[in-house]
């Protein structure tokens, strides 16, 4: 079907299939290309411009990058939107966040992407629950539920892992999913930590 991988056509046949984040394997697929053509052209177009290495295995358009809640959902699975920069999105905290943050049950990492910073902290696979699909620029990211990121959030708080915020706005949760979810972690420090600011 592509006899000669042309950047133009491919860029726009990847837009057309909504394929703006890739693997290797998803290009040969999709243009029918051999693994040391596909290795060869992505490495070609991604020093020229065309694309974005995400890290190693995973690629992105340049010209037309995907919104940063998708990248984060992708570089690192499982995984979910959640802690500061989810209740930063709920205004459950005051100032957003720099780095985008997000729960795993897969080792902590943190990845730099650009100028970005993609952080991944460990939970519970039990607790790894509480999150739903949001519409970010007509696509779909996986994000905490408001209830769900607090209690992420402050299970590290527990830990020692992350210092408190003395500025968060609990107003508008339910009460009832916060201790629901809190349940999944078993820890008396977040349940003295949620009786503090709920």
């Amino acid at each position: 079907m592509y006899p000669l991988l042309k950047p133009i056509p491919i860029r726009e046949e990847l837009l057309k299939r909504g394929s703006i984040i890739f693997t290797p394997q998803d290009f040969q697929r999709i243009f029918q290309s051999t693994r040391s053509r596909t290795k060869y052209f992505l490495e070609e177009y991604t020093r020229g411009g065309l694309f974005l290495r995400l890290k190693k295995g995973l690629y992105t358009l340049k010209s037309d990058l995907p919104p940063e809640e998708e990248i984060a959902n992708l570089l690192y699975r499982p995984s979910y939107i959640s802690l500061e920069y989810a209740m930063g999105t709920y205004n459950i905290l005051i100032e957003m966040t720099y780095s985008i943050t997000s729960a795993t049950p897969q080792p902590t990492r943190i990845f730099e992407v650009g100028d970005q910073t993609f952080t991944y902290s460990t939970i519970q696979r039990k607790a790894f629950t509480g999150y739903i699909p949001a519409k970010r620029r007509g696509r779909t990211v996986l994000i905490a539920e408001p209830e769900k990121a607090l209690v992420d959030y402050l299970y590290f708080v527990s830990l020692g892992k992350k210092p408190k915020n003395e500025r968060l706005n609990t107003s508008g949760l339910v009460a009832e999913k916060v201790w629901h979810y809190a349940s999944l972690y078993q820890r008396k420090g977040l349940d003295k930590l949620l009786k503090e600011v709920l």
